[in-house]
Order: structure tokens, then C-alpha cells, then sequence
């Protein structure tokens, strides 16, 4: 379960919403380049999680993301497979919370959410706040980022609508901020 990245895991569940898609609609939806994404499609088909559908032409009830009633095939589409199926269904049991604490630390979950309520906020803040030591919390935020579930405010000022866990008008950046990104939004709104 843990061993399942946070993209694979928001791939398996697009498609389960999806029942079929391609490498470009999901990178659009995620913003991010169509690269990463067609490679963590071959990894998760390489894995038995996800499987190619076959045919020329694709159907609306196949695809439910389509407009059109039925449309001829331009992209490789993909579904999940039933091994992939099963390990959604295990993690909807679990959930999305101890999905991250399984995979980081027993207070991931705790630091993604504060950072999604409060916006911009450095490690110093997050470990007073949710007493943890400053190197836990740092290092714990920058496994958070490798997997792309974190990433940095690159703002040399920030106003009070951008730090709302300690409002004031405006804070000079002396230390690396954080924030969440698409991808955790997503993975917790459309989660397990």
C-alpha cells in the first residue's frame, strides 16, 4: 500500500472515476508535463495495475470524461485493471490518512492538512504548531516534496491571504515556505 506513489495513486483513482483515459487528459488535469505521466502509466501497467483497452474507436460509456458519443482512438487509453481495482477498494478501507502515515510518518496527514488550511508556511511554524521537533518536521516536509505533494512558496514577500496560520500584513520570506499542491488537493478530494 505504502510503497505506491502519491501520482499512481491519483492515477488509479482518475481512472477509477474515469474508466478510461489517456496520458494528456490526466496531465492537464494535474498541470503538470505529459512525460511523467505516460511514464507512471508504464510503470503501473508493468506493475498489472492499470491495463491498455483495445479497439480503434472508444465509446462515451466507456470513457465517461468524453463529450462526444463515441470518438476513433488518437491516444493509448487506459483502465484499471482488477488487481489495480483491489487495491483501491483496500485502500477506501484504510483511507487517505493512514495512507500518508503509512508512507511517511504518523503525522504526515496532520502537516498536509494544516499546510492546505494555513497556505504558506516554513517548518519552524508547522513543528511549534503541531509540536514537532524542527529537524522531523523539515525533513519530513522535503520527503513531501520529492513525491510532489509539497512545494515552495517562492514569494520574497507574503501577504496576509498567503500565511493564514500567522496573519500579518505582509512576512519577509527568511526561511523556505511550503505549501500543498494540485496533486494533494486532489488526492484528498477525490481520495480513497
Amino acid at each position: 500500500m505504502a510503497e505506491i506513489s502519491p501520482l499512481e495513486l491519483y492515477i488509479l483513482i482518475h481512472l477509477r472515476r474515469a474508466n478510461a483515459d489517456y496520458a494528456n487528459a490526466i496531465a492537464r488535469r494535474l498541470k503538470l508535463p505529459r512525460e511523467g505521466i505516460m511514464r507512471t502509466l508504464r510503470r503501473l501497467e508493468e506493475a498489472e495495475l492499470v491495463k491498455r483497452t483495445p479497439g480503434s474507436a472508444i465509446k462515451r460509456s466507456e470513457a465517461r470524461f468524453k463529450l462526444a458519443p463515441e470518438v476513433r482512438k488518437h491516444h493509448l487509453y487506459f483502465t484499471l485493471s482488477r488487481r489495480g481495482e483491489h487495491l483501491l477498494r483496500e485502500l477506501t478501507k484504510r483511507g487517505v490518512a493512514q495512507y500518508f502515515r503509512a508512507r511517511y510518518a504518523e503525522e504526515a496527514f496532520e502537516v498536509l492538512e494544516f499546510l492546505r488550511r494555513a497556505g504558506c508556511e516554513n517548518h519552524l511554524q508547522i513543528s511549534r504548531t503541531l509540536s514537532l521537533q524542527a529537524e522531523k518536521a523539515r525533513t519530513l516536509l522535503e520527503a513531501l516534496r520529492e513525491d510532489g505533494l509539497v512545494d515552495l512558496c517562492r514569494a520574497k514577500v507574503l501577504k496576509r491571504k498567503h500565511r493564514r496560520a500567522k496573519p500579518k500584513r505582509e512576512t519577509r520570506t527568511h526561511h523556505r515556505y511550503y505549501r500543498v499542491t494540485r496533486l494533494y488537493e486532489l488526492v484528498v478530494r477525490e481520495g480513497v
